[in-house]
């Protein structure tokens, strides 16, 4: 059961096309958000779509294959796990983050 420990599984579509960062220590950042829709039909019956956004993460081989390969509105299914981090602004102010780091992903439709 310690696999399932923070684990995350999402497919979705990407909302921007990935920005990537390549660190002093030669290591490589890929992020980029990912939209997710579920539909459902509210109180009058009418068909409702919600649009959720996530901030995902890659590093190294996984940020190679999205630079050379995804781009906005690409469908793709991800797996990795949940973290939270905070930083200061310029201007003092605290502001926290909650991402998907992506250890796997998997490129879907054409």
């Amino acid at each position: 059961m310690s696999t399932l420990r923070n684990k995350v599984q999402l497919i979705g579509n990407l909302g921007n096309a990935p920005e990537i960062i390549t660190l002093e220590s030669g290591k490589k950042l890929a992020k980029f958000s990912l939209a997710t829709n579920e539909n459902y039909k509210n109180a009058k019956g009418e068909k409702v779509t919600d649009t959720q956004w996530h901030n995902i993460v890659a590093w190294n081989k996984t940020a190679d294959i999205i630079e050379k390969y995804l781009e906005k509105g690409k469908e793709v299914a991800i797996e990795g796990k949940l973290t939270s981090r905070s930083y200061e602004t310029k201007e003092g102010d605290k502001r926290y983050v909650t991402e998907i780091v992506c250890n796997e992903l998997l490129m879907l439709g054409n």
